[in-house]
């Protein structure tokens, strides 16, 4: 797979601007639980996934994390970039969720190509657009979904991503995609148990009926 095929706008730029992000261009392997980005100081570059999976997050004072979105095969991360968006402060942490494989164009690089060319800035204007419609959307979540279906909407999400019902995640790594204590995800785990939706271990959740959990989603949505 080669970087070219998989930059959306490569065959928009000039030769002499193809030749700068090759000079520059690198390919990264992280391993899981790598971070690659911390805070609005941090400046890493663009990333553009190969294969594997990051998690965009934030920090609240308390330690608390909550999920911003996931970024998958051929997504762009482009607030690791942050510094080359002047009027974005955001910070955001970057976390490699599965062994990764990347390509990093440096912000320097970037940010000079995004300068020079305007589909390149139109580009990266829509993948900012982009990820700030899903940090809206989450924030709809939070406000006025219920927890128990969006705790339910994440554990049929990750049955999906994994591709198994027997999901290994503990209460406090749901906690953390969600912005819930770890305390409240575990009462809703057992009420989800007591109704035979879920089946509980140490660090294993299984679903077990995946419609009872659809039905909460949609529950929700009616309301």
């Amino acid at each position: 797979m080669d970087f070219e095929n998989c930059f959306p706008v490569w065959k928009k730029l000039t030769d002499a601007q193809k030749k700068r992000i090759k000079d520059n261009l690198y390919q990264r392997h992280v391993a899981k639980g790598t971070i690659l980005h911390h805070g609005s100081m941090d400046c890493t570059g663009l990333l553009l996934i190969q294969k594997g999976l990051l998690r965009a997050y934030i920090l609240s004072d308390q330690g608390r994390e909550i999920t911003l979105y996931r970024l998958f095969d051929l997504d762009l991360c482009l607030l690791s970039a942050s510094c080359i968006i002047r009027s974005i402060q955001f910070d955001i942490i970057v976390e490699a969720q599965k062994d990764t494989d990347l390509w990093i164009i440096p912000s320097e690089a970037y940010q000079e190509i995004m300068a020079q060319s305007a589909p390149v800035a139109n580009f990266t204007n829509e993948v900012i657009a982009a990820r700030f419609s899903e940090v809206m959307w989450l924030m709809e979540q939070i406000l006025w979904k219920s927890f128990d279906s969006r705790l339910a909407q994440f554990l049929l999400e990750e049955s999906s991503l994994e591709e198994t019902d027997t999901l290994k995640l503990t209460h406090e790594a749901i906690g953390n995609h969600l912005g819930n204590p770890r305390e409240v995800v575990t009462r809703m785990l057992r009420y989800f148990q007591n109704e035979n939706m879920v089946r509980l271990s140490r660090g294993i959740v299984e679903i077990t009926d995946k419609e009872k959990l659809l039905s909460l989603i949609h529950a929700a949505e009616r309301r």
